[in-house]
């Protein structure tokens, strides 16, 4: 469990994309994900994809780790997709019985699907080519306030502890003879099985608030307060490179273009 949430184990290549100092990437894709959120005319959908496209092949990033990514949240799309175009818009383009395909919807679909995936892969990018604590540290220099920073740290780093915890206890429930699926290996959830999921979500609750709590005590012992905290932003020691000042400076350009377009279109 704890390697399928390691956000860093691809924030060590050596793609143009990892070489691109945080800050400025941080700004860039930033204005890229408010630039295609903003896009409502379907002309622009296969630029959209084709920038996308473009960054995710110069990230170096493997496609299998793109699709472990988006399964989970291909659920959701999936809904959407399935439900829109039969009940969103006026006019109808095929009809079956009490089933209408309608263009609006169908249209809508096509606008979301592309924005869901394109925002996602941006993020998908931003996070894996860079080291989190690094990101935060942009972040914390970009205007973030320090109790955000320390708390979005802490939270990550104890995020794995707590999977552990799960694990630990899930082994536990199953050795005592816990097991939520019938004898042809279907779910068969019922009362007892759900007090006792609910009893597992309430420890794993309890155990990590006790943690937290040791954890600031310990951090107060230590002298931690929000003015000498240890997570510095390093603006003094981030030396502008001439290719993230051009990558910066080219993708604020495709996000103005794509704004512009959306208007002009």
């Amino acid at each position: 469990m704890v390697g399928r949430l390691n956000l860093d184990a691809h924030a060590n290549g050596d793609s143009p994309i990892h070489r691109w100092l945080p800050n400025p990437k941080l700004i860039s894709f930033g204005a890229l994900v408010f630039a295609f959120a903003a896009v409502q005319d379907l002309r622009l959908v296969p630029a959209m994809l084709l920038v996308t496209g473009g960054l995710y092949a110069t990230s170096g990033l493997p496609i299998s780790f793109l699709l472990n990514r988006f399964r989970y949240p291909g659920f959701f799309l999936l809904g959407i997709i399935l439900l829109l175009p039969f009940v969103s818009g006026e006019t109808v383009i095929w009809q079956w019985g009490i089933l209408a395909l309608r263009q609006e919807g169908c249209i809508a679909v096509l606008l979301i699907t592309a924005r869901f995936f394109s925002i996602l892969t941006l993020g998908l990018i931003l996070l894996s080519t860079t080291p989190f604590a690094t990101l935060v540290r942009a972040m914390r220099s970009l205007g973030l306030p320090p109790v955000l920073a320390d708390m979005t740290l802490l939270s990550y780093r104890y995020l794995y502890d707590i999977a552990d915890n799960l694990t630990v206890m899930q082994t536990a429930m199953r050795l005592r003879g816990f097991s939520n699926r019938n004898r042809r290996g279907l779910l068969s959830p019922n009362s007892q099985t759900l007090k006792q999921l609910a009893a597992l979500a309430g420890s794993l609750l309890i155990r990590s608030y006790e943690q937290a709590e040791q954890v600031y005590q310990a951090m107060q012992l230590r002298g931690y307060t929000l003015q000498n905290s240890k997570l510095k932003t390093q603006n003094s020691k981030l030396k502008t490179l001439s290719w993230s000042s051009a990558a910066l400076l080219l993708t604020l350009l495709i996000a103005a273009g794509f704004v512009a377009a959306e208007f002009l279109l």
